[in-house]
C-alpha cells in the first residue's frame, strides 16, 4: 500500500511551523495511543504512521529532501526509511517525548507530576467533628463556648519526634531515605515505573533507633483538652467552623488536624427562626383587640413595652425593628416581627353571655348590615 502524504497524515499545511507539527502530532498520538485502544490493529498502525510522519517533517533536513522528493527522497536514512516494526521502536525512538524531561507526553503519562512529587513527613493528624448547641440568644449576639474533647496530642515525654532520649532518627535502609520503592517493568508499550510508599519507614524515610516508650515511637499519646470556641453571631442551623491545626496531632511531629465545628440550633420556647428575623405569636383578648393595650413580649434581650392599636384585627403582624439577630457577614441586626392573635374563649359563665348578646346587637357589631343584607337577597328575588 502506497504511503500517503505526511502532511495529509498529520492533518498541517506544508508550510506548517514546528509548534503546528509537535501540536497535530501530539493530538494524533492520544487519539491512537496503543494505550487507549488496546488490541485495535487499525490504530496501531496510524500511532505508527504520525510517528513516522512527524519524525521527517520534525528534522528540517529530512523534510528539505521529503518536500522536493516526496518518500523516495528519505529513503535509505535512517528508522524513517524502515518505518516502525513495533511499538518499541517509537519508545526507544522518542525517548525524550515518551520517557522523563520535558515531554509533550508528560501530563498523559503523569510524567510532570511524577517529577514534582515530595516525601512525605510523618502522618498528618485526622481532623475531629465537633456538634456545638446554640440558644437563639447565643445566636443573636455571638458566643465563646468551652468544650471538652478526647484527641491526639504531642507526646510529652519524646516531644513528638518518636525517639527515646537522646536517641535520633536515621536514613531507612530499605529505600535509601527516599521514602518510595520503585519498581520496573517492560511491555510492547514500552517501560514503566511502579512507585509505592516503603512498608519499612511509612513513606517517611526515616526510622527510629529506639521508640519511645510511653508512645511507643508514634509521637503523640490520647489525651483530653478543654478548647474556646468563639462563635460569630448569626450563625444558622448546619453551618460549620473551621479551627485549623487543633485536631489531632500529626505522627512525628508532622501536621495536625484540624477540628470542624457544626452547628445546631436548640429548639425555643416562644421564637422561630427565619432567616435573621424572629417570629412570636402573641395572644390578646377581643376587648384589647377593639380598645387598644399595651403588652410586654419577650424578645432575645429580655422583656420589651408593645403598643397594640385599637381595631387590631387577628392575624396582624407587626414590627419591632432591630430586635432579630446581628448579621453574620454585615452590620444590623434583623427584626422581631408579632403576629397578633385574637383569644376566644370556649367556655363562657351567664353574666359573660349576656353581655356578648347585648353587644352583638349595637350596630358596630353586627357581622351584616340588615338593610344592605335585605336588599342583596331581593336582588336576586329571594
Amino acid at each position: 500500500m502506497a504511503k500517503r502524504d505526511f502532511y495529509e497524515v498529520l492533518g498541517v499545511s506544508r508550510n506548517a511551523s514546528k509548534d503546528e507539527l509537535k501540536k497535530a502530532y501530539r493530538k494524533l498520538a492520544m487519539q491512537y495511543h496503543p494505550d487507549r485502544n488496546p488490541g485495535d490493529k487499525e490504530a496501531e498502525d496510524k500511532f505508527k504512521e504520525a510517528a513516522e510522519a512527524y519524525e521527517i517533517l520534525n528534522d528540517d533536513d529530512k523534510r528539505a529532501r521529503y518536500d522536493r522528493f516526496g518518500h523516495n527522497g528519505i529513503k535509505g536514512n535512517g528508522f524513517g526509511s524502515q518505518g516502525f516494526s513495533d511499538i518499541n521502536d517509537i519508545f526507544s525512538h522518542f525517548s525524550d517525548i515518551f520517557g522523563g524531561g520535558s515531554s509533550i507526553f508528560d501530563d498523559f503519562f503523569g510524567g510532570g507530576q511524577q517529577r514534582g512529587r515530595q516525601r512525605s513527613k510523618g502522618v498528618p493528624g485526622s481532623d475531629l467533628k465537633v456538634t456545638l448547641k446554640l440558644t437563639l440568644e447565643e445566636i443573636a449576639t455571638g458566643v465563646t463556648k468551652k468544650v471538652k474533647i478526647k484527641k491526639q496530642i504531642v507526646c510529652d515525654l519524646c516531644s513528638g519526634t518518636g525517639a527515646e532520649g537522646s536517641t535520633s532518627r536515621k536514613k531507612c535502609p530499605i529505600c535509601n531515605g527516599t521514602g518510595e520503592i520503585r519498581s520496573v517493568s517492560r511491555s510492547v508499550f514500552g517501560q514503566f515505573v511502579n512507585i509505592t510508599a516503603c512498608s519499612n519507614c511509612n513513606g517517611e524515610g526515616e526510622v527510629i533507633d529506639t521508640p519511645c516508650k510511653k508512645c511507643s515511637g508514634d509521637g503523640r499519646i490520647n489525651s483530653e483538652s478543654t478548647i474556646n470556641i468563639d462563635v460569630p453571631a448569626g450563625v444558622h442551623q448546619g453551618s460549620y467552623m473551621t479551627l485549623r491545626g487543633d485536631g489531632n496531632a500529626g505522627k512525628r511531629g508532622s501536621q495536625s488536624g484540624d477540628i470542624i465545628v457544626v452547628f445546631k440550633e436548640e429548639e425555643h420556647e416562644y421564637f422561630v427562626r427565619e432567616d435573621d428575623d424572629i417570629l412570636y405569636e402573641l395572644s390578646i383578648t377581643f376587648p384589647e383587640a377593639v380598645l387598644g393595650t399595651e403588652v410586654d413580649v419577650p424578645t432575645l434581650n429580655g422583656k420589651a413595652r408593645l403598643k397594640i392599636d385599637p381595631g387590631t384585627p387577628s392575624g396582624k403582624l407587626l414590627k419591632m425593628r432591630d430586635k432579630g439577630i446581628k448579621h453574620l457577614n454585615h452590620s444590623g441586626h434583623g427584626d422581631q416581627i408579632i403576629k397578633v392573635n385574637i383569644n376566644i374563649p370556649k367556655k363562657l359563665s351567664n353574666k359573660e353571655k349576656e353581655l356578648l348578646k347585648e353587644l352583638a346587637n349595637q350596630p358596630n357589631f353586627k357581622s351584616v348590615d340588615k338593610d344592605t343584607e335585605n336588599g342583596f337577597f331581593k336582588k336576586f328575588g329571594l
